[in-house]
């Protein structure tokens, strides 16, 4: 019995001390990075995918053609003024090296350059997440889907951002998820 409490014992102090030493770690991150982590890793418990626990997704409304949900992309980015800086129809390219038909697929590309060049500026590591893109994807039974790359990471996962910086961040994320919703719901 005197093992046992003696091992309970060390335990806990096991973890106490990596629940300091972790508390100790987040000290200069931005309040809300342990959120952002802490829901990465459920995601990542949950799915056992890493990709899956790094994105946004939203499942595409029933009834709505591929045709339909580009439009309301190119429609919403170009009323949330958000720069169009290309698109990447893969699943045509993969149909076309096929030689046979493949799912729909395509990548946009959209930026605000020069919140871009403020990333940038802050860090260049930055430049490897521009510009920001959405892909329509769709699944092995047909469904349609959208997926981006959350954001939250990149602006509440590290040292907090110069207050400009994180206003401007702000309003790319607020625009990507606009984007996302009006093109998942068909919206013009």
């Amino acid at each position: 019995m005197t093992f046992l409490r003696n091992l309970m014992a060390i335990i806990g102090v096991v973890a106490l001390v990596a629940v300091l030493w972790v508390a100790w770690s987040f000290r200069d991150l931005d309040p809300k990075a342990p959120g952002v982590y802490w829901n990465m890793a459920k995601t990542l418990a949950a799915t056992g995918n890493a990709a899956e626990a790094t994105v946004w997704k939203a499942k595409v409304k029933a009834g709505l053609s591929f045709d339909d949900v580009d439009q309301s992309i190119q429609s919403a980015a170009l009323a949330d003024n958000i720069k169009d800086v290309g698109n990447l129809p893969l699943g045509d390219q993969v149909s076309a090296m096929q030689g046979k038909p493949w799912r729909k697929l395509k990548i946009y590309l959209y930026c605000n350059p020069l919140t871009a060049a403020k990333m940038v500026d802050y860090s260049e590591a930055y430049s490897a997440y521009l510009p920001c893109r959405i892909a329509l994807v769709e699944d092995k039974s047909g469904q349609l889907w959208l997926y981006s790359l959350n954001m939250d990471m990149m602006i509440w996962g590290g040292k907090p951002l110069p207050p400009d910086l994180k206003k401007e961040a702000l309003h790319v994320r607020e625009v990507i998820l606009d984007i996302m919703k009006k093109g998942a719901n068909g919206d013009f």
